[in-house]
């Protein structure tokens, strides 16, 4: 993705500060980066390590969002496949952060 913006923006004074930091600190970035191996993905499968659930692997799809003024907005959006261990640990996840019910309480009859 770094490349590709620096395709998009090739005069962003910053971008290229921060190439040559990296090329400077990190062989292995050097490396890579006179690779000038660049392939985007619009879609595929990711796979992350969370620190609670564990492995999760998620299929993507990445859409570019036309705007006016040559502005690029981009939508990634990740989902489990159904029936796998990825949709369990999603759902645990997302039991996590939803708003918890709290427990009725008992009805009084008026004094």
């Amino acid at each position: 993705m770094l490349r590709a913006e620096a395709g998009r923006e090739p005069h962003d004074r910053a971008l290229r500060e921060l190439v040559g930091e990296l090329s400077t600190l990190s062989p292995d970035f050097r490396t890579l980066w006179a690779s000038h191996d660049v392939r985007i993905r619009h879609e595929g499968v990711k796979r992350l390590n969370h620190p609670e659930v564990g492995r999760l692997e998620m299929t993507f799809r990445h859409l570019n969002l036309p705007l006016p003024q040559r502005a690029v907005h981009d939508l990634i959006v990740y989902t489990a496949e159904p029936g796998t261990p990825s949709q369990d640990r999603l759902g645990l996840l997302a039991s996590w952060t939803a708003p918890q019910a709290s427990p009725a309480e008992p009805i009084r009859p008026p004094r």
